[in-house]
């Protein structure tokens, strides 16, 4: 039994119409409808250059303003009926455009292209995108902060190569990842700029024949500036790979936070308690319960760093001008907004409600001979070569390993024996808080140094356009 087969509004060129498979596999509407509301608003911008420019009448403006509308309200009360045969967001509007006013929604396409058309409604999609995206990071932030403050007097063991280093300040740790999400925000920003294009007029690659303003249409749409050849205009999908990478990195970034999450809230650290509404139990082990948020937002960075992947392969073979592999452009797009949206909802969400183990933390500061380092500081200060002091050190830690001694409980006559710069103000050095406290430079861990700079960080967020 053949194939049902459809006539196409571009069928005059065909001799045959095209096969129902084909049509199912072409049609990008049940996914690219999300953009309708832009497609309407580029439109109606549209449009009115048209009359602006005397390439259509004043009526038929009205007939196509008063359509879009419409349309418009249908859509919002999920009353439009979107049909694959008619491909696309465009083409479904477009039809019952000219269902809804006759001959003048014929008109509506003059003077451009479904190529340039969708790069416009994926650059205002993309531009509504990173603004929430930003203000949803700028939530998370505060949250953050907020958390930070309340734990500026805790210390912790800093670590490197997941062994005990130094102590730290917790809220000199937590800071960190503000500093990493505050790249991540003006990343974000600065690449608005490059989303914030018009490619419209760029028509299917070569422009127009017909007397349009694109500076006018920008303008309207609240566009930065048009895009300067129009061959890049309809095929560059720099600015959705771009985004993508910076969506890729926010997540690398709070996956990060969240395998320490994860490691904190362990009994075998038992730093952290993450709310219950952010867990689950185990379907056998009833003493179980799981970080399931931190654990699927790690999960989840294998998304959004397939999407830019996806992205990157998509374009990397194409010939100038448009092609049909940039309808594949639109998912990953879609599903890396949809992901870093709802992850930082619950990421700001979740950063409120976590509770702190303070004093098993700040016990565990002082494991693993954290303070080895200010011991080799202190002889320095005292004159001696820092290798010299080094060497100094590491025997002393072999010799408490040995005796099972922390440096503390090393009694000062071992310590002179090692070397006769060390007095009894040693003792004063080598606790946790002496530590904490010695790193009082900008960017250090001491308790004064992190409040200043988590106020910075306050007043950074409170400036107009952060």
């Amino acid at each position: 039994m053949p194939m049902k087969k459809q006539i196409k509004k571009w069928s005059g060129r065909f001799n045959e119409p095209v096969d129902q498979l084909v049509q199912d596999y072409t049609a990008s509407v049940n996914f690219d409808k999300r953009l309708a509301a832009y497609d309407i608003e580029g439109s109606l911008a549209h449009s009115e250059m048209l009359q602006k420019q005397k390439i259509i009448s004043v009526s038929d403006f009205n007939k196509i303003k008063k359509g879009l509308l419409q349309i418009n309200e249908l859509i919002k009360e999920n009353k439009f009926e979107w049909k694959i045969a008619d491909e696309d967001v465009h083409l479904n509007i477009e039809k019952k455009l000219t269902e809804l006013i006759g001959d003048a929604g014929k008109k509506l396409h003059t003077g451009r292209s479904r190529n340039d058309q969708i790069a416009t409604d994926l650059r205002l999609y993309l531009r509504d995108a990173t603004d929430s995206i930003v203000k949803k990071i700028i939530t998370l932030q505060k949250n953050l902060l907020s958390f930070a403050k309340k734990n500026i007097g805790v210390s912790m063991p800093g670590l490197t190569h997941l062994q005990i280093a130094q102590p730290i300040s917790f809220a000199h740790h937590l800071h960190a990842y503000f500093e990493m999400l505050e790249r991540d925000k003006k990343r974000f920003i600065d690449a608005r700029k490059r989303i914030n294009q018009l490619p419209l007029g760029a028509a299917a690659l070569a422009g127009t024949t017909y007397p349009i303003d694109r500076k006018w249409v920008a303008k309207k749409l609240k566009f930065e500036g048009v895009c300067n050849n129009s061959l890049d205009a309809v095929s560059d999908r720099d600015f959705a790979i771009e985004f993508c990478f910076h969506a890729s990195l926010l997540m690398t970034h709070l996956s990060r936070f969240s395998e320490e999450l994860i490691m904190w809230m362990s009994p075998f650290f038992n730093f952290i308690e993450i709310s219950d509404r952010f867990c689950t139990g185990s379907s056998i082990m009833p003493q179980k319960k799981n970080p399931d948020v931190p654990e699927l937002v790690r999960g989840k960075v294998g998304r959004t760093n397939g999407n830019l992947m996806a992205l990157l392969t998509l374009m990397k073979s194409q010939p100038l001008a448009y092609n049909k592999d940039n309808q594949e452009d639109k998912e990953p797009v879609f599903d890396s907004v949809d992901t870093l949206e709802a992850t930082l909802v619950i990421y700001a969400d979740m950063i409120k409600n976590i509770k702190v183990n303070k004093e098993k933390m700040m016990a565990a500061a002082g494991d693993g001979f954290s303070t080895a380092t200010d011991l080799a500081d202190y002889l320095v200060k005292k004159g001696m070569p820092f290798r010299t002091s080094h060497e100094v050190v590491a025997e002393l830690v072999n010799f408490a390993i040995k005796n099972k001694l922390d440096l503390h409980e090393i009694t000062l006559d071992t310590f002179k024996h090692y070397s006769k710069l060390i007095d009894k103000d040693i003792y004063d050095v080598i606790t946790v808080e002496g530590s904490v406290q010695a790193r009082n430079h900008v960017g250090g861990t001491n308790t004064q140094t992190v409040a200043n700079a988590i106020k910075l960080a306050e007043q950074s967020l409170s400036k107009k356009g952060s």
